[in-house]
């Protein structure tokens, strides 16, 4: 949704979002694939993130954006174990977007003479 939001085109979404499920980083950058196995780790096993894990996303992002990226694994995970934890159904619309219109229907009835 967050992608969406941000511009990406719903088939660059989809073909993304394969990869990253699938697990082919090779298209992404260095940066990308230390910030996405920083998540996978912190994710299966938090209590392993270590300071080097942490080095490496400074190496990459700098401090303020490496401290971004532990914040939204962070907050991602922890809304993902609420989740699941109260079995929530995942949205089916996209949150982010403006609520579309209701369809317009057409008026079939027709008018009386003294309407007119």
């Amino acid at each position: 949704m967050l992608l969406a939001v941000a511009g990406l085109e719903t088939d660059k979404i989809a073909k993304r979002c394969e990869k990253l499920a699938r697990g082919d980083w090779s298209e992404f950058s260095t940066a990308e694939q230390t910030a996405f196995a920083f998540a996978r780790k912190h994710a299966k096993a938090p209590w392993t993130v270590d300071a080097a894990d942490v080095g490496k996303l400074i190496n990459h992002f700098g401090r303020e954006r490496a401290l971004d990226v532990i914040w939204w694994s962070s907050r991602c995970h922890f809304m993902t174990r609420v989740a699941d934890a109260f079995q929530l159904p995942l949205e089916r619309e996209n949150v982010f977007e403006s609520p579309k219109p209701p369809p317009k229907v057409e008026d079939t009835s027709e008018k009386k003479p003294s309407e007119e």
